[in-house]
């Protein structure tokens, strides 16, 4: 696999159209700081750790839990999710070049030198950095 980030992304794009309760992603420590953000958002339930025992591996295999969120009638939470720095285009952002997702009613998850925060937390803390999604 390339891009496991993006494979992140087509996980939750596809079992938000098939409207699962939840999905499962290989884990990783940016794929996590990920779903907390994604959390702290609103645009998901929660998420969790989980280690799974696989026939014929010695080792349990490690991965992210993550709850999807729907609205009151079953709309989706997540309408959209957009991988924008991928491994053959990186895209970085100053941090007066953050730019809104569609008017201020998405997120863009960013990749700092202080951690993995929102574009509205790094305009705020004064850093820029590389863009890894837009959310809405």
């Amino acid at each position: 696999m390339t891009d496991p980030i993006a494979d992140m992304f087509a996980r939750i794009r596809n079992a938000v159209q098939a409207k699962h309760a939840r999905v499962d992603v290989p884990a990783s420590r940016l794929k996590a700081d990920i779903a907390r953000i994604l959390q702290s958002e609103g645009y998901i339930a929660g998420f969790r750790a989980v280690e799974e025992t696989v026939e014929g591996r010695k080792l349990p295999v490690k991965r992210i839990r993550l709850f999807l969120k729907y609205g009151p009638h079953g709309e989706r939470v997540i309408s959209g999710i957009e991988r924008i720095s991928r491994p053959g285009r990186r895209v970085y952002f100053s941090r007066d070049q953050v730019p809104p997702v569609l008017g201020g009613l998405g997120i863009s998850i960013l990749t700092t030198s202080r951690g993995v925060m929102t574009g509205r937390e790094a305009v705020k803390t004064g850093v820029g950095g590389e863009v890894l999604c837009n959310v809405w």
